[in-house]
């Protein structure tokens, strides 16, 4: 597991926790919707129904991968 700093809004710094092989394909699925890391995060954390960012960027990436 590794601690990311991301930006959320353009605005607002924070970390998530994630592990790397998340992080990848999470920059992947950014890049597939041509998107920065940093919007889709935003996009991410507006929509989560979890308290937890990281938890909800997990269940954002399998639920991208499921649709495959």
């Amino acid at each position: 597991m590794k601690k990311f700093s991301v930006l959320i809004a353009h605005q607002h710094a924070t970390s998530i926790t994630l592990e790397n092989e998340f992080y990848e394909v999470l920059k992947k699925i950014a890049k597939e919707k041509e998107k920065s890391l940093s919007t889709l995060i935003t996009e991410i954390d507006a929509e989560r129904t979890e308290t937890n960012l990281s938890s909800a960027i997990r269940v954002y990436i399998l639920r991208e991968l499921l649709k495959d």
